[in-house]
């Protein structure tokens, strides 16, 4: 069950592949928002039941109703992937029917110890994915997650190839913003790392994001270079999920645009402002090399956060501490792999 943000959401499709994969005479059934639904198209075995917030399952009634929606289904266990009070209602109920159920641990306490400002415990906890594929294992399902299949990259439809063109380049995708400010790359530090590679005529670098302000900034980094396009506003989420599966390589920060590039299997290259991998959120199947960290000696207190929202005085410049050279150096490596 999973009822979150696109990152969340992403992190549970490699899990569910391997599953499908290890236990192919078990059916799942995805509970999730219609917007996800793109995301696990193609994974055999799998439903996706679309979760209606607004109307049909709002509130405690609309739970109800959820529950006698997806008994349909005729659920043997309930995988809680989400462990919120939504979730956990809907599990109780699979619970009192006399089904099986478990629910993810989010690791609150370590994440606690790993982001305070005293006493902190830097250590690496387990990622969540490990923590989904835990909650299978409560339910008799053990998983393997180390040898992963990623589905094919997509067919570029006529829309997309229309705007990227249809040269034989390298696609470097950027995704420079985050849902805080203190995950998001400072923008003169980015514009340097994408007029460097704009100078390699072999690289063609697309940008992604949403919503009006992003677009206005992501046009002035396209503007100036003829190979540097801004995907923001252009196409269809599920193009965009085409797009994203053929790219060569993906900068992103900790945010969702890493985790949907690693669930295609896509390398990526992450930045890490107030919060830090060691929380949990690396991308599936990426190296820690190249989650490339704001300076520690620099800045003690960091991680400040787990999801970047908490301020901390005096660390609002703690990603300048990541140099522009060192990004562009991930990112030529991993197109020479």
């Amino acid at each position: 069950m999973r009822l979150s943000a696109m990152g969340d959401v992403a992190m549970t499709v490699p899990v569910l592949r391997a599953f499908v994969k290890q236990y192919p005479d078990v059916k799942l059934t995805v509970i999730s928002r219609p917007f996800f639904k793109p995301f696990f198209d193609g994974i055999l075995n799998l439903d996706f039941f679309a979760f209606d917030e607004k109307e049909r399952h709002k509130g405690f009634p609309g739970l109800l109703r959820l529950y006698k929606d997806v008994k349909k289904f005729k659920i043997d266990a309930f995988a809680d992937l989400h462990n919120v009070l939504r979730s956990k209602v809907v599990s109780l109920l699979f619970a009192l029917s006399g089904k099986k159920r478990a629910t993810v641990d989010k690791g609150r306490e370590g994440k606690k110890e790993l982001t305070r400002a005293e006493n902190k415990i830097f250590r690496q906890l387990p990622t969540m994915l490990e923590r989904h594929a835990k909650v299978f294992e409560e339910l008799g399902f053990p998983l393997d997650l180390s040898q992963p299949e990623f589905p094919e990259k997509a067919k570029l439809d006529s829309a997309i190839l229309e705007i990227i063109g249809n040269q034989n380049q390298k696609l470097i995708g950027i995704a420079p913003f985050a849902q805080y400010d203190s995950k998001v790359y400072p923008i003169d530090l980015m514009t340097e790392v994408i007029s460097t590679l704009a100078q390699n005529p072999n690289y063609k670098i697309l940008l992604f994001g949403g919503g009006k302000k992003e677009i206005e900034v992501l046009d002035s980094l396209s503007r100036p270079f003829e190979n540097v396009i801004n995907m923001a506003g252009k196409i269809k989420f599920q193009q965009e999920l085409q797009l994203i599966s053929n790219l060569d390589v993906m900068l992103s920060m900790d945010s969702g645009n890493a985790h949907i590039a690693a669930m295609l299997g896509v390398k990526v290259v992450t930045l890490w402002g107030a919060t830090h991998p060691y929380a949990g959120f690396l991308p599936f199947n990426q190296s820690l090399e190249n989650a490339l960290t704001s300076d520690r000696n620099q800045y003690p207190k960091l991680p400040t956060s787990v999801y970047g929202n908490k301020i901390v005085e005096g660390y609002e410049d703690a990603m300048r501490s990541i140099s522009a050279e060192l990004i562009i150096a991930k990112i030529e490596a991993q197109l020479l792999n």
